[in-house]
């Protein structure tokens, strides 16, 4: 099931982000992800519509949206390649006629991921905090336009 975040789901959220990030983004150092959790609490989700998948009543997966950005998308590793991901974008899809995310360009899998998802990679730049090329991907509703 996939719902609306509520602020009782804070700490969940936070640690599906982190499991999630240091497994996908091995190229970081673990630290660093540790290093941002008060930033993703305070700064990060207070910003975002946030929706939560639920599973058995534990938060397994989330995404963050700020206006058209997927800003974030995780599931927990032990959750993922049972579709979770999928019926995230799926909500998101429906709930944008467009969608921008960025993703690190050494992650070949969620890259692979999104283009299976209808998204394309629209440019490439450098993220600034971790060094490290982020692609820019882009998904259009082609049904309504």
């Amino acid at each position: 099931m996939i719902r609306k975040s509520a602020k009782a789901d804070l700490e969940s959220v936070l640690l599906v982000w982190l499991a999630a990030s240091e497994r996908a983004h091995h190229f970081v150092p673990a630290a660093f992800w540790r290093e941002q959790l008060d930033t993703m609490k305070d700064v990060y989700l207070p910003s975002s519509k946030n929706y939560v998948y639920v599973k058995e009543n534990k938060i397994v997966g989330f995404y963050a949206l700020v206006d058209n950005t997927l800003a974030a998308i995780f599931v927990l590793p032990e959750s993922q390649g049972q579709g979770i991901g999928k019926q995230l974008i799926a909500d998101a899809k429906a709930r944008c006629s467009s969608l921008q995310l960025a993703v690190y360009k050494r992650n070949i899998a969620s890259v692979a991921f999104y283009k299976k998802q209808g998204f394309v990679i629209a440019g490439e730049e450098l993220e600034q905090v971790t060094g490290q090329q982020q692609l820019i991907m882009r998904w259009q509703n082609t049904v309504d336009a």
